[in-house]
């Protein structure tokens, strides 16, 4: 069984995408890249240009599950305010073509594929690097965060990935 994972980096500015594949407990990543907008457009274009470009990305790749970073934040309201509305229409993009979504915590991506939650944003990518077998660290910072994220889903212990690996039908 092949089990492809879109991971979703969320933002307004750059929205980060990691696709990767499962099989035979192997990952390959699928694609991967980031949606931008540009600061001067209008807010809800923006948005609106997000959730297209979401789509787009789903009806290419065709995923079977969606992992998305859960938000909190402590400082900047208007930040963490737009970047919902953003997460949102991701969200919204993912329902409306039926795919699954998952939501998980930076620490639970960094427990996830460092095996440390304390790791640092280097030390994460440079396993995403390795855990993918790519020759270098993808950027923009969020393709990679994405990535993780993808990967993270993949090593849960409720996924398809998991329950493969481990032998459980």
């Amino acid at each position: 069984m092949d089990l492809r994972i879109l991971g979703i980096d969320p933002g307004y500015a750059i929205v980060g995408y990691g696709v990767i594949d499962f099989s035979a407990c192997r990952f390959s990543v699928a694609g991967c890249g980031a949606i931008t907008t540009s600061a001067g457009e209008e807010f809800p274009k923006r948005l609106k240009s997000i959730y297209d470009d979401m789509l787009y990305v789903i009806d290419k790749y065709k995923p079977e599950a969606l992992s998305i970073e859960r938000l909190y934040f402590n400082t900047n309201t208007t930040t963490a305010i737009d970047v919902s509305q953003a997460r949102g229409v991701i969200v919204l993009a993912a329902e409306s073509r039926g795919i699954p979504i998952s939501e998980y915590t930076p620490l639970q991506v960094k427990q996830s594929v460092t095996g440390y939650g304390k790791a640092e944003k280097r030390q994460v990518m440079e396993m995403v690097k390795n855990l993918l077998g790519l020759s270098a660290v993808p950027k923009p910072d969020d393709t990679a965060d994405a990535l993780a994220l993808a990967i993270c889903h993949a090593h849960c212990a409720s996924s398809d990935y998991s329950r493969l690996c481990r032998g459980i039908k």
